[in-house]
């Protein structure tokens, strides 16, 4: 045989192979797994970061709700006082006004108010000693209130606290990304509010306390809840914790710096934030451009008490010396790849030169031993490790090559020969002993299955003679006294009737062929119609979607119970398909018989689609067999006497996965005359239905 040489750079040498192996990971692989692990570590490093921040925002958020749930149970502490009785029962006003004080000082409340059993305003801790009488009155459906949020517009604030409007004003700043808006003033407030009645002894309200606490520029409370989010030390690489309190999408409280000592008070927060956040209600966990620099961020809603949402909450940190040491960790590990590449380099070269050398040596050997020259030798290599003791064996194996050839080329002919005969005969025994098993299980389970079967027909059916003889004598026997339960009686017929065709359903397990019904002209879309009313509960459990697209006008010859078994079945197999829900698309069109030239219907088909996991190659072919299954608590009948039922008219059930890749299709053909299975796959072969 003659020797071709190699035409591609890389085939023409061993040592351009060595090469390329030794520098291809060097030169290829490595850069890509630097790459790799730059992304992964980048992306890493970000999910660290945001996970901190969302640990923060769960502090700042248990702190907040636990000031708020405070502002109820010093409320409720304060209107169940003794002292706070007895001075209502001396008509004490100065004396209701001090206490009033002295409770507002120790609970950190902004204020105070007393209001009659009527609603009316009777004094605050707020009020000085010539206003006594005051206008406005609180509404006594609120007089028990759990502490909420809420929003006041100006004059509700005056009316409940008029010492805190000069807190109200803010002054709105320009901010850049923010939702456009023709306002420049932020003059409502937001409160955390409680309300509780003062009961006497037998239960009647006396009074009706309202405490509160306002968040506009409440540089306390957002200070703490920054301290206590990120106390001195927690951040490295000196970055900046923050905190902040949202009213709708404006800053109202802060400790985010606009200038060094002025706060960002007035600011608003960007409209992808806010759509986010107060228009989907959804938390932001991201980087966020804050006033002037990126902060690694997150927001979540605040709500009040009817659960619509009125502003955010807000913690995060300085984004720009986490950035920055992450690049110079990058770098570095850069860095040290680019060093170890190069020195791995020039060993790799020195390591496939030892080889690739004695090799070439050995190649030229082989080429002048075909060209006829039969004293050729490799002789001595400097290698002294495998491929030297290589070289020493080729020398050797050149004396006797063909001889051992030949001797080997005729063993292993025979050899082959043995080997292929004997798999064959164990192929056709395996195979006649598996078809033998197969047959032997499915023979053992028909048969009973056909026995219960038969057994529990029969002994139901003798008890339902029985009743509907008894129903037919009462009926003759009462006459005309009937009339006031005839429709007791007639549900009792159609119960009894129900079931006979339990019992028949029943009999149609063990002998699907031997049952036939009364056959009539079915309208697809009427049927599939009363069929998604039996299962409408189970759609409704699972939230399925169903899509219906009613596109058949020819009629069909089936019996109609049995049709609704088989679409029956095909829709709870798409149900259960979907657990998680989805779609369900039911669809019905004409069978048109493609083969005659006037393209004639023939009949109609249904199509029931799902958006499940879809079919494997395996249950496509086992699907139609019986006591196959795919679901722990199936029996493995539905679908084999489905067919069998549809087979029995003259149409079939064909099954495939859906031709958008999700989820599986079933498709019924059935027939405008019924006809025999033989007939059918006669007619079916010259207008084959398509799935």
């Amino acid at each position: 045989m003659s020797y071709k040489p190699p035409t591609h750079w890389l085939q023409r040498s061993i040592r351009n192979k060595l090469l390329t192996m030794a520098l291809l990971p060097l030169a290829g692989v490595l850069p890509l797994l630097v790459a790799a692990l730059a992304v992964w570590g980048n992306a890493a490093y970000d999910r660290l970061l945001i996970t901190k921040v969302r640990s923060d925002l769960a502090v700042a958020r248990g702190y907040f709700d636990q000031v708020l749930g405070e502002v109820g149970s010093g409320t409720q502490a304060v209107a169940a006082s003794h002292q706070l009785h007895l001075s209502l029962q001396r008509q004490d006003r100065a004396a209701l006004q001090a206490q009033l004080k002295r409770e507002r000082e120790r609970l950190g409340f902004d204020f105070i108010n007393l209001y009659g059993p009527a609603g009316e305003w009777m004094t605050a801790d707020w009020a000085d000693g010539s206003d006594q009488v005051r206008n406005g009155a609180t509404d006594l459906a609120t007089a028990n209130l759990p502490a909420s949020l809420s929003v006041l517009d100006h004059a509700a604030l005056v009316a409940l606290a008029p010492h805190l409007v000069a807190r109200l004003r803010i002054p709105l700043i320009p901010t850049a990304s923010a939702a456009p808006t023709q306002r420049t003033v932020e003059d409502r407030a937001m409160v955390m509010l409680a309300s509780a009645p003062v009961l006497g002894l037998k239960g009647e309200t006396l009074a009706v306390l309202r405490a509160g606490v306002l968040l506009n520029q409440n540089l306390p409370l957002i200070d703490h809840i920054n301290r206590i989010v990120y106390p001195e030390g927690s951040l490295p690489l000196d970055s900046l914790g923050t905190a902040t309190l949202f009213m709708d999408d404006v800053r109202i409280t802060t400790n985010v710096r606009l200038f060094q000592d002025q706060r960002a008070i007035g600011t608003r927060v960007s409209q992808a934030v806010r759509d986010a956040v107060l228009g989907r209600g959804a938390t932001w966990l991201d980087s966020a451009f804050v006033v002037n620099d990126w902060y690694v961020s997150a927001y979540e809603p605040v709500v009040n008490a009817a659960g619509a949402r009125i502003g955010m909450l807000y913690v995060g940190y300085l984004e720009k010396p986490f950035r920055q040491a992450k690049y110079t960790v990058l770098a570095v590990i850069g860095a040290i790849f680019l060093i170890v590449m190069a020195l791995a380099a020039l060993f790799s070269l020195r390591l496939a030169r030892s080889i690739f050398q004695p090799v070439e040596q050995m190649n030229a050997t082989m080429q002048r031993f075909e060209e006829g020259q039969s004293s050729a030798r490799v002789g001595q290599v400097a290698a002294r490790d495998e491929i030297g003791a290589l070289a020493g064996h080729l020398d050797h194996l050149l004396q006797v090559v063909d001889d051992k050839t030949q001797s080997l080329q005729r063993w292993g002919e025979e050899l082959d020969a043995k080997v292929a005969d004997r798999t064959r005969e164990l192929e056709q025994a395996n195979l006649t002993l598996q078809q033998a098993q197969q047959q032997l299980v499915k023979s053992e389970k028909l048969a009973a299955i056909g026995q219960l079967t038969a057994s529990i027909a029969h002994e139901i059916n003798n008890p339902i003679a029985v009743i509907q003889g008894n129903l037919d004598l009462m009926r003759e026997t009462l006459g005309e006294h009937a009339a006031a339960v005839r429709g007791e009686i007639r549900l009792l017929d159609e119960q009894v009737e129900r079931m006979r065709l339990i019992v028949t359903q029943l009999l149609q397990y063990a002998r699907p062929t031997e049952y036939a019904g009364y056959v009539e002209a079915l309208d697809l879309n009427r049927v599939l119609a009363d069929c998604l009313v039996l299962v409408a509960h189970l759609l409704a459990n699972r939230h399925i979607e169903v899509v219906r697209h009613a596109d058949a006008r020819t009629l069909v010859g089936l019996n109609r119970q049995e049709l609704q078994q088989v679409v029956i079945n095909l829709l709870v197999n798409a149900i259960q398909a979907m657990p998680q829900g989805g779609t369900l698309t039911l669809c019905t069109r004409d069978w048109v018989d493609d083969a005659t030239a006037t393209a004639t219907s023939k009949g109609a088909c249904i199509e029931v689609r799902d958006s499940g996991a879809g079919l494997t190659p395996t249950a496509i072919e086992q699907l139609f067999k019986p006591f196959f299954t795919t679901k722990n608590d199936g029996n493995g009948l539905g679908l084999w006497i489905s067919q069998g039922l549809v087979e029995r008219y003259g149409g079939r059930i064909t099954a495939a996965n859906a031709s958008d890749g999700t989820g599986a299709c079933f498709t019924v053909w059935l027939l405008t005359e019924p006809q025999v299975p033989e007939a059918a796959s006669a007619a079916t072969n010259n207008g084959r239905p398509g799935t």
